[in-house]
């Protein structure tokens, strides 16, 4: 079976995932002819720069976020709310009022911090209101609508209900960076690299190796097997997203935190 090989750093995933997913027939048919909601988040600031063609500052388009070594949030006075789009217009209004009204046929886009290979995301929850996902999966279990977790492989963990048992804000004692708790969801449609590049080429994946040094920190490296010309299509795209600019992401001033850690 012919057979290709490559790296990709998260940055690189991220507009991989990005550009499938806001091809996805659902996401189209929801931003065209219904409700799309593009909740916070690093990645899903690169689905909406596909869908819209518009320059998104994507490191401020999350609320929670891990970086600098510690899980932190960004900074509310330059944080970007949500997307949200009815009947193919973008509107400024609350996200949470907006999903009210969703139907089996809407979407949400959200991202996780973790998944595993039996189908459970896990999101790290910051806030004592459970985030987005806290406050919009009962709306999601009731209209059947469809979730959509674009996740990269390196975000791929043992156990996530194992990890879920050990987390939550009161049980931790000390903590070098915003004690958290993980909420569990097993109901979403999970796109990583893998069915990314299935989706889009009709090739598959598999990811051989992870991680790496320089700026290659959270890299995956997939061999990729399918038609010889399918390949040819696949190293194209890998040639234009090894132009993508590293992401950069700050975390709050610690000046201004409410919730002081051992950082």
């Amino acid at each position: 079976m012919p057979t290709c090989l490559f790296t990709l750093t998260t940055s690189e995933s991220k507009r991989l995932l990005g550009r499938a997913v806001a091809h996805m027939a659902s996401v189209q048919q929801a931003l065209r002819h219904g409700r799309l909601i593009i909740a916070g988040g690093t990645t899903n600031a690169y689905v909406l720069e596909e869908l819209t063609g518009q320059t998104i500052d994507k490191g401020n388009y999350t609320a929670g976020l891990i970086s600098q070594g510690v899980p932190c949030v960004t900074d509310l006075k330059t944080r970007q709310a949500p997307a949200v789009f009815v009947q193919g217009e973008r509107v400024e209004l609350p996200w949470n009022e907006v999903i009210r009204d969703f139907t089996a046929d809407d979407v949400l886009i959200k991202g996780a911090n973790a998944f595993d290979l039996t189908g459970n995301a896990g999101i790290l929850l910051g806030g004592s209101n459970g985030g987005t996902i806290g406050q919009a999966i009962g709306y999601m279990a009731a209209s059947g609508a469809h979730l959509i977790m674009p996740i990269g492989m390196e975000k791929l963990v043992p156990d996530v209900i194992a990890a879920s048992a050990v987390m939550g804000q009161s049980k931790i004692d000390q903590h070098y960076g915003m004690a958290c708790g993980l909420f569990v969801v097993n109901t979403g449609q999970i796109i990583t690299e893998v069915e990314a590049l299935d989706a889009m080429f009709a090739v598959d994946a598999t990811v051989v190796a992870a991680g790496g040094v320089g700026d290659s920190e959270g890299a995956i490296t997939l061999a990729v097997q399918g038609d010889a010309d399918k390949l040819s299509e696949v190293m194209q795209l890998v040639k234009e997203l090894k132009k993508e600019p590293r992401l950069t992401a700050q975390k709050r001033s610690c000046v201004e935190c409410s919730a002081p850690c051992d950082h």
